[in-house]
């Protein structure tokens, strides 16, 4: 399973889309700084998360959600 998740940042109104295969592993690692592009606004918590079984559904939907329009999407309904 592919996990599309949405991270938000606990203090400060920020968000991270991601991929992962074991999603509590990932969120640990955001959590304690391993990720460089996420370590300055942790700490993060889970705001939602898609799983596929296709794992190229999986990375057309990250993509998705990180254009223009995916955003807007996921602002709205997620």
């Amino acid at each position: 399973m592919k996990y599309v998740y949405i991270l938000s940042s606990v203090e400060g109104d920020h968000y991270y889309v991601g991929i992962t295969e074991d999603l509590r592993k990932r969120l640990a690692a955001h959590n304690s700084g391993a990720v460089p592009h996420t370590s300055k606004y942790k700490p993060w918590r889970l705001k939602t998360y898609v799983a596929f079984s296709d794992e190229g559904q999986a990375f057309k939907f990250e993509k998705y959600l990180k254009s223009p329009s995916g955003r807007a999407f996921a602002k709205k309904r997620l």
